[in-house]
């Protein structure tokens, strides 16, 4: 009888060893990376090149173009809330740290640039530093910069979250905490998450009631920002206060 013929161990074997073709791609996306810096990607080929230490051995191609279908971006995929990343098929617990510490480094730079500055005369760099922090959450937070007699930020705190359309603000509690780090002027900062920065009746007449508290305390409130993925407003650009 004759018995079936054995497979070539050569081809089991090529098959093993064969290089997975992905890994030709990362190799010339990194080159073109260094050699021609983040301008030269597209942002699902920057969020590939960030998967690629938590994802070793798949291709991060599929991954980082699911993330930019849900979230729309680059920067609304790093500022996604862990939850919202963990409903995307494959994105593991290192993924998500991975795309966090993105967030971080960039909110870090930020607050490092203002902190350097005078905030006032780095009117830009206040407003990306407010949206690289707040623009893309899921919930409302309002926040405050204290600053001192020269613009100079002294601290950045947020002081209330929210729901994702309503953040309680106590104006006593406001100037409470600019007395203790002896500000003498503030910039009020919070969120729309439905992303239009249009600022309410109810935004209005908060910042009122804490500029009414502020001015027999010698504090200044120097303007309210609110921001959302679809821009920014400010409400002494608007006249409004």
């Amino acid at each position: 009888m004759v018995g079936a013929m054995p497979a070539k161990t050569s081809d089991i074997d090529d098959q093993s060893t064969e290089t997975p073709h992905y890994h030709g791609h990362r190799e010339r996306l990194r080159e073109r990376f260094h050699s021609a810096g983040s301008d030269a990607l597209s942002d699902y080929e920057l969020l590939e090149l960030a998967l690629f230490a938590s994802i070793p051995r798949r291709d991060t191609k599929p991954f980082a173009k699911a993330l930019l279908k849900k979230f729309g971006s680059f920067a609304e995929v790093v500022h996604a809330p862990a939850a919202r990343l963990r409903e995307v098929d494959g994105i593991s617990d290192a993924s998500i740290n991975q795309i966090k510490l993105i967030a971080a480094a960039t909110h870090r730079i930020a607050k490092g640039e203002i902190r350097k500055s005078v905030a006032l005369s780095s009117w830009n760099d206040v407003i990306g530093y407010c949206r690289a922090g707040m623009a893309f959450a899921d919930k409302e937070q309002f926040r405050i910069l204290f600053l001192d007699k020269r613009n100079q930020l002294i601290s950045d705190e947020v002081q209330q979250t929210g729901t994702v359309d309503h953040t309680p603000v106590y104006p006593r509690e406001v100037m409470k905490r600019a007395l203790e780090l002896s500000a003498t002027a503030i910039i009020l900062v919070h969120n729309h998450p439905s992303g239009d920065p249009t600022p309410s009746q109810a935004d209005i007449q908060m910042t009122r009631a804490i500029i009414d508290i502020a001015g027999p305390l010698g504090i200044s409130v120097h303007d309210h920002i609110i921001v959302g993925k679809n821009g920014h407003a400010s409400l002494k650009g608007l006249k409004l206060i």
